[in-house]
């Protein structure tokens, strides 16, 4: 009798879990580490770096292997070199989409990423060829009434955005990606 033992309903269990986990750290640790090459190795001066470590501390990665990601990301350590490429192209229908990678293989990405559009009725389009169809903007969801939107307009003005709208109860605050840190 195959599987007749606690153990080995356990170790089936454990593996699967395992697996998933380690998917989720490879992802994790890779964002870090581009994060912390584009801006920095310190997360109070980079937003996109904190997000990172942020959301990795949620997933319970242990804290060294956060800053071993952080150190490779900053040229303390060897490793893996990642980048990020865009990659525009058209999907079922004509929609118009505009791909952001991060791979450390740039043919094996471009090729994926043909393929999937192939198989799916869209095709990889030239560089600019729908880039100008999207605006890059950062967005920030405000909780909050309709007496506080004078308050919140200007402090988020004051702050560096470039609109403020409500929808459905809450704020949308768009700034530049550039900004997005201070407001």
């Amino acid at each position: 009798m195959a599987g007749h033992n606690k153990w080995s309903q356990i170790k089936r269990k454990k593996a699967v879990n395992d697996a998933k986990r380690g998917q989720m750290f490879t992802k994790l640790i890779r964002e870090i580490t581009v994060a912390a090459r584009s801006g920095g190795g310190d997360p109070d001066f980079n937003p996109r770096l904190r997000l990172a470590v942020d959301a990795a501390k949620g997933a319970n990665m242990p804290a060294e292997n956060i800053d071993r990601a952080i150190k490779r990301g900053t040229g303390e350590l060897e490793g893996v070199n990642y980048e990020e490429m865009t990659y525009e192209g058209y999907g079922p229908g004509g929609v118009a989409l505009f791909i952001e990678t991060l791979t450390d293989n740039q043919n094996r990405t471009v090729a994926e990423v043909r393929h999937i559009l192939d198989k799916n009725g869209g095709n990889l389009g030239t560089s600019g060829s729908v880039a100008w169809q999207f605006d890059r903007c950062g967005l920030v969801y405000v909780a909050g009434e309709a007496s506080d939107e004078e308050r919140i307009f200007e402090a988020a003005i004051d702050a560096g955005a470039t609109d403020v709208s409500a929808e459905g109860g809450e704020f949308v605050v768009s700034t530049e990606p550039s900004d997005l840190h201070d407001v």
